[in-house]
């Protein structure tokens, strides 16, 4: 491709708007344009990058044994109703009305669509399993879209989707899919991490993320410096410590104290001269309707995810000045364990815990050396707390590190969910009716996009990887007014391009430093700068964009030095 010939609009300042090192580079090397919030058009050099990843996925779907589809973006509601997610998606789902009235949405996921397919598709047990993907646009109205494309509202996404007869079939394809998912981002040039997940509101019993780290990463992973236990930072999991044996002889005698205006963790351990740790919150919750009380130790921080899984509700939050006072008898700020008038739940930070400080559900008052069984009983234990670098690895006990990262793929095992709502079943060996055992993957095509250039830049601009970058070699024609080097060039162009190499000859009548920059900024990994000078001699330069590292090589072997260099770095890339 000539430079000169393409739409390629880069820019030399960075947009005021864009926040991250992706958002920045990908405007500025002319590979995006925002059309309204958190929508964005390809151009040529963007487009180049993202049909290259979706090659990537594609070869490693089929290798896997996934058969590609194309699903409509346009979904009705009765689908969406079957399944219960109309009522509770949220307002991340677009919906609207066609000209008859009827209830649509523009699909942020497949599950519904998928599931219609094949329940009416698949008949026997002899037709399973089947696993079926496409990429394809996705909407999900963000209430704030940011970061370019790593957070918009439009996206491209490969979706997948496995039926199966049983458990022991499912978790083939969820392994498959896991296998399939650390080769594609492999390939793709990435550092990235499998986590444990929460599985949100797709659902499903199990589910694992794909974390390219970078600094600039939106979600925090937990992961273990001995082992290869890996979680998200809403998934990482406490163990629950032994109980120790209960010596009612060590409980000091409760007291209630004034605290006048002493509400936060802050202002009570300052005013009765505790410290953090030996102070309980309690913290009321609506679960579905149902108050409930949450105890955690007053230095933790309680994780709603993890609540929510726990107590399996639909909808939770914390409670409004009403229930408190109806549950409590005290305005918020001074809520206690004793005498309430919910279910009590502790996080595993209570187990051991004695003397411990209390609200007295009383206003301007808390309770010191207050101890379970003695004064109140709680009703169950569970892992409740956001993860600290105090705690431990679950799974061996080792010390454990915090990173940032990147979502840019999910696998999900989904169960029944889908299939039970749906009415997916099959007929097994024995002619009875079962359900189908579902999984779902989700890759963002774009996500990668942005991942790699978070993970792979410097001052200068982009460093793309040769396996996704839009051109695998730039020439650059230091002076297209010199006959010489301009033939040269173009020479050198032709052989490249007729061995199979993608190459963008910089044939535009500028000034070689500003070409340079351009190399640079859009981040082409191998350059060849053609100059008077070593044309002179008989060779070439040959720069690469990653290390910087510069080669002088003989003209009559530059082809075939280049032509190895790309199959080398693409050789690496492979797994």
């Amino acid at each position: 491709m000539r430079y000169s010939e393409m739409f390629l609009p880069t820019i030399k300042e960075t947009p005021a708007d864009a926040e991250i090192v992706s958002h920045q580079l990908m405007l500025r090397a002319g590979m995006i344009r925002k059309l309204a919030g958190g929508i964005y058009s390809y151009l040529p050099l963007g487009y180049r990058t993202i049909k290259k990843i979706e090659m990537i996925i594609r070869e490693e779907m089929d290798r896997a044994g996934a058969q590609e589809v194309f699903m409509p973006a346009v979904q009705p509601a009765e689908l969406w109703q079957e399944s219960g997610r109309w009522s509770k998606y949220g307002k991340e789902l677009l919906r609207f009305k066609d000209r008859h009235n009827r209830d649509y949405c523009i699909g942020p996921t497949h599950e519904e669509v998928i599931t219609e397919i094949v329940r009416s598709e698949i008949q026997t047990y002899r037709q399973l399993p089947v696993n079926l993907y496409q990429i394809q646009t996705k909407f999900r109205d963000e209430i704030r879209p940011r970061f370019g494309v790593m957070r918009s509202r439009e996206f491209s996404m490969k979706d997948a989707y496995s039926f199966d007869c049983n458990e022991e079939g499912a978790t083939i394809s969820y392994q498959k899919m896991f296998k399939a998912y650390e080769r594609i981002f492999a390939r793709c040039g990435l550092h990235f991490r499998a986590v444990e997940a929460d599985s949100g509101n797709i659902g499903g019993s199990f589910s694992h993320e794909f974390m390219v780290t970078a600094d600039t990463g939106e979600d925090a992973m937990v992961y273990c410096t001995s082992c290869a236990y890996a979680a998200n930072l809403e998934k990482a999991e406490v163990v629950r410590p032994d109980a120790h044996p209960v010596n009612r002889a060590d409980f000091l005698n409760r007291e209630e104290v004034h605290t006048p205006d002493v509400r936060t963790i802050e202002e009570v351990c300052d005013f009765l001269k505790v410290t953090p740790d030996q102070v309980v919150k309690t913290l009321i919750f609506v679960a579905d309707e149902t108050p409930v009380a949450v105890l955690i130790r007053g230095n933790e921080e309680v994780n709603e995810i993890k609540l929510n899984n726990y107590l399996g509700a639909e909808s939770l939050e914390l409670a409004m000045d009403d229930v408190i006072l109806e549950a409590t008898g005290s305005p918020r700020g001074f809520a206690g364990p004793v005498g309430i008038k919910c279910r009590i739940v502790a996080d595993y930070s209570l187990i051991n815990m004695k003397n411990f400080v209390v609200g007295a559900n009383k206003e301007n008052y808390h309770m010191k050396h207050c101890n379970i069984e003695r004064d109140f009983i709680v009703n169950d234990y569970a892992d409740l707390k956001v993860v600290t670098e105090a705690d431990c690895c679950p799974r061996c006990g080792s010390a454990i590190n915090f990173a940032r990262g990147i979502e840019v793929g999910h696998v999900f095992k989904l169960g029944t969910k889908y299939s039970k709502a749906m009415n997916a079943t099959f007929l097994d060996s024995d002619g009875i009716d079962k359900l189908m055992i579902m999984g779902c993957y989700g890759i963002g095509v774009n996500r990668i996009a942005a991942a790699c250039i978070e993970q792979s830049h410097d001052e200068n601009g982009i460093i793309w990887p040769v396996s996704i970058a839009p051109f695998q070699v730039i020439i650059t024609p230091v002076n297209m007014k010199d006959d010489r080097l301009s033939q040269a060039a173009e020479d050198f162009y032709k052989k490249l391009t007729d061995r199979g190499v993608e190459v963008l000859i910089d044939d535009r009548d500028e000034r070689a430093g500003v070409k340079f920059k351009d190399a640079d900024l859009i981040g082409i990994p191998v350059r060849a700068t053609v100059g008077a000078k070593r044309l002179a001699e008989g060779s070439l330069e040959v720069k690469f964009r990653k290390s910087g590292e510069v080669m002088i090589v003989p003209l009559a072997d530059a082809e075939d030095v280049v032509v190895n260099m790309v199959s080398e770095k693409m050789k690496e890339c492979e797994v």
